[in-house]
């Protein structure tokens, strides 16, 4: 069987390239979600996985000590196999914040995802919307791309 993998890049201290079986390595979480979907209904499903905070956590962001709150700023941007895409802050997933349990579902009803990747679980959201399968990528991003976030004197400027 094929491992899928999923990719953490951006603003880390250490990016990883990451299966199923790794994310068994962090402490696993159980939640029992229902959806509820406008095309088919609700959907009741149970998950088993890592915290997104701790896998993120542990690939160290490059929060900037020095910036009080930075870590507010920093966006997580994740991708499944079928080209969907889900955003979420950093302010979500941190305990000092928000705190969602957002997982990374290793199991869905109790079935291994080895070989379709990991699933993104938000089991606060009513609907499915953010809910992504087979992962393939999750960036990390407290410069939103090349160009940064806007100066603030840039946002008051006047417009010509």
């Amino acid at each position: 069987m094929t491992l899928a993998r999923l990719a953490l890049t951006g603003d880390l201290v250490r990016p990883a390239r990451l299966t199923v079986p790794d994310l068994l390595s962090w402490p696993q979480h159980r939640v029992a979600v229902s959806f509820e979907c406008a095309t088919s209904g609700t959907r009741h499903h149970r998950f088993t996985g890592p915290r997104l905070y701790d896998v993120l956590a542990d690939a160290g962001p490059g929060f900037d000590p020095g910036r009080r709150k930075d870590r507010l700023r920093f966006l997580i941007a994740v991708t499944g196999t079928d080209g969907h895409h889900a955003l979420l802050t950093w302010a979500e997933i941190d305990p000092d914040f928000a705190d969602a349990p957002v997982l990374l579902g290793v199991s869905i009803d109790d079935t291994p995802l080895d070989a379709a990747g990991p699933q993104l679980v938000l089991p606060q959201d009513r609907c499915g919307a953010r809910h992504i399968s087979g992962i393939t990528a999750i960036r990390v991003d407290g410069g939103y791309g090349s160009a940064g976030p806007a100066p603030a004197a840039a946002a008051r400027a006047p417009a010509r």
